[in-house]
């Protein structure tokens, strides 16, 4: 089996005050088991970031997209080793129809209010990053550290620590 690329693309399609996010509850053996995600997935030969970005979202949403935003790049450290370099995108403009009963091989596709994101079983570090693109903050480097359990167990933005349970709680991505 070839070894995964640790870059990757993740994009949330706005319509409105609407995120589209994927449940993933499709694949097994997924580390995003039963999350709410966006759309993107692992970059393939020499694909750049954008190249991947919209080869994925056409795979997992049938629509190509117009208008897109690269809003940061996110590190993410697990405590089992693992670690990733993920582009993250917000679209606001495409062409086409989402896939046939908005499912596709690794989730389930709906379009789910703004409001609403934060109650949904998304990971820790997404809170983060969520309140940045909310504030519409400039372009911005996370690096996410979880520990074996998957706890966030650190944030650092821009190069500086973040107070984690303020940002994940309360809202605030203030940097200590």
């Amino acid at each position: 089996m070839t070894e995964r690329t640790p870059l990757t693309t993740l994009c949330y399609l706005q319509r409105g005050h609407e995120y589209l996010m994927m449940h993933r509850i499709v694949k097994k053996n997924d580390i995003n088991k039963d999350k709410w995600i966006g759309v993107g997935g692992h970059f393939e030969g020499q694909e750049s970031p954008d190249e991947c970005l919209m080869r994925e979202v056409k795979e997992e949403t049938g629509l190509t997209l117009r208008s897109y935003r690269m809003r940061g790049i996110v590190t993410f450290l697990s405590g089992r080793g693992d670690f990733e370099y993920m582009f993250l995108y917000t679209a606001d403009d495409w062409d086409g129809e989402i896939n046939a009963q908005d499912r596709c091989s690794e989730g389930i596709l709906e379009w789910v209010d703004i409001d609403r994101v934060m109650q949904l079983n998304i990971w820790e570090g997404d809170k983060v990053f969520f309140r940045l693109i909310d504030m519409d903050a400039p372009f911005f480097s996370l690096k996410l550290e979880y520990d074996e359990k998957d706890n966030l167990v650190r944030a650092v933005l821009d190069g500086r620590e973040m107070n984690v349970q303020a940002a994940i709680h309360d809202g605030q991505c203030v940097v200590e």
